[in-house]
């Protein structure tokens, strides 16, 4: 195998030890806080990171896309959260992530809105609340002003647009509740 490939082809391990180094040496002295035992690997975009708190033992995997707003509300996540590849969490209100709670690949979560009629211009859509021990399935969209409950479940590429119970299951576009809670 060339040099070349090797890197390119650098195994899960290798990434994920420089992650550990990068979060211990960089990102544990710019974010707003970092617990132990988290490992940042490989970020796609981080924005904001003051106002970016990351709870102990997360996991944030490569081309995550971590964003709080100038001037925006924080982004909040909870000990033992897992973040997957391609995740783009975006605040310009307050989100906040409880703990245990796994985030699948190429999530949104986004209480943010381009304006209608100046497409540049952005604007708040009301808090984001995930409660522990959610599910948020791939590819999965959360919009602003949206409340999943503890232990609720996301089915893969639903939208979810309104509140979601406690322990319920929802999926579809927009996504509506099929047992549970």
């Amino acid at each position: 195998m060339t040099l070349a490939r090797r890197l390119t082809e650098a195994r899960p391990g290798l990434r994920w030890r420089s992650g550990q180094a990068l979060t211990r040496l960089l990102y544990s002295r710019s974010f707003g806080s970092i617990g132990e035992g988290t490992v940042v690997v490989r970020p796609h975009k981080l924005q904001g990171v003051e106002r970016i708190h990351l709870g102990a033992g997360c996991s944030v995997f490569e081309g995550a896309w971590l964003a709080s707003e100038p001037g925006g509300g924080e982004l909040r996540i909870g000990d033992h959260t897992y973040l997957g590849h391609d995740v783009h969490l975006h605040a310009l209100d307050p989100v906040t992530i409880g703990s245990r709670c796994v985030v699948a690949d190429g999530v949104l979560v986004a209480s943010s809105d381009h304006d209608g009629e100046d497409r540049h211009a952005v604007h708040g859509t009301g808090p984001i609340h995930i409660g522990d021990d959610v599910f948020l399935g791939q590819r999965c969209v959360v919009l602003g002003g949206v409340t999943i409950g503890d232990g609720a479940t996301v089915g893969a590429h639903a939208v979810v647009t309104r509140d979601v119970a406690p322990g319920q299951t929802v999926v579809g576009t927009p996504a509506r509740p099929v047992g549970g809670g």
